[in-house]
């Protein structure tokens, strides 16, 4: 047994035009892209904030560990690199 269409519904479908499934679509792009961005800059913000007070405290103890917790700080800011990444081919 077939569920009855609703003359509401028809309407509502008829009234979709070219132009606005291509705008819907560029508003779904868009909001896929600041997911991907706000996302990773969120858990880069995490990553940055446990390794850099452990960072802090090893430089503290031992000046000579620089170069090595400093590479370790910068590691983190690749996520939001690759969310850019993927947020500007989600846009394109």
């Amino acid at each position: 047994m077939a569920l009855p269409i609703e003359p509401t519904a028809v309407q509502t479908l008829a009234a979709l035009t070219p132009d606005l499934i291509k705008a819907s679509q560029v508003g779904t792009k868009a909001i896929a892209a600041s997911i991907a961005i706000s996302t990773t800059a969120a858990s880069t913000a995490l990553a940055e904030y446990a390794i850099g007070t452990a960072a802090v405290g090893a430089t503290a103890e031992k000046p000579e560990v620089f170069g090595s917790v400093l590479i370790l700080t910068v590691i983190p800011e690749t996520i939001v690199i690759f969310g850019l990444v993927v947020a500007l081919l989600l846009i394109i």
